[in-house]
């Protein structure tokens, strides 16, 4: 706890009061332009990676980045992603893997096969990475020895894409011309961040001509 705490006594003593006036409009409620999707994994931080600020990014997070497709049933997921659509409006959607997730090498290691009785949700969670299999992509040699856990990784981002679009509200939002969704892969090891073309049906490189110009 003492990390947490010198990092608390830091951002009221030198960050806040220099961010005072971004706060107080904070306070009074946020108009997030992205929602953004991503693994629980502690290694993935999205404001870092994208500069963001407080207020940017309305943000869900579970194992995996799965999106459920479970009929009726609710879940945390699902709903943050009707109340992001519906009530504040986001403009894009995206739905973020990343390298050596946990989840899904789980399911291609075969080495993590949580126990039903002392884990159920674990257990019951991964079955959602089942899709990632119909949708695995080329291997990558850029991946080195973990490409054909990371083809599987990549294969879930699509997967979960599809789900995403799925859900009633992304449907209406997307129907309606009001709705961007992509589905992209971070690396954790170099920082590069991958986005799906749907037109190729491969991914490349985020904003690579950009980057090149820097």
């Amino acid at each position: 706890m003492d990390k947490l705490a010198v990092g608390y006594r830091k951002f009221r003593a030198e960050i806040f009061p220099r961010r005072q006036k971004e706060f107080h409009l904070l306070a009074e409620g946020q108009q997030p332009e992205w929602l953004f999707i991503s693994c629980s994994d502690s290694r993935v931080v999205p404001d870092l990676v994208l500069g963001t600020d407080p207020g940017d990014l309305f943000i869900t997070r579970n194992a995996g980045n799965m999106i459920p497709m479970t009929g009726n049933d609710v879940d945390g997921c699902t709903a943050t992603i009707e109340y992001a659509i519906e009530v504040l409006q986001v403009r894009h959607a995206i739905l973020c893997g990343h390298s050596d997730c946990g989840a899904i090498k789980a399911i291609y290691d075969h080495k993590f096969a949580p126990d039903s009785d002392r884990m159920p949700h674990v257990h019951s969670w991964l079955s959602h990475v089942e899709q990632a299999f119909e949708h695995q992509q080329p291997l990558d040699p850029a991946d080195g020895d973990a490409a054909g856990l990371a083809s599987l990784i990549r294969g879930n981002v699509v997967a979960q894409l599809g789900n995403l679009k799925a859900q009633p509200s992304v449907a209406r939002a997307l129907a309606e011309g009001r709705l961007t969704v992509r589905g992209w892969y971070y690396d954790i090891l170099t920082g590069r961040m991958e986005e799906y073309d749907e037109e190729l049906g491969r991914f490349r490189p985020w904003q690579q001509d950009e980057i090149s110009r820097k």
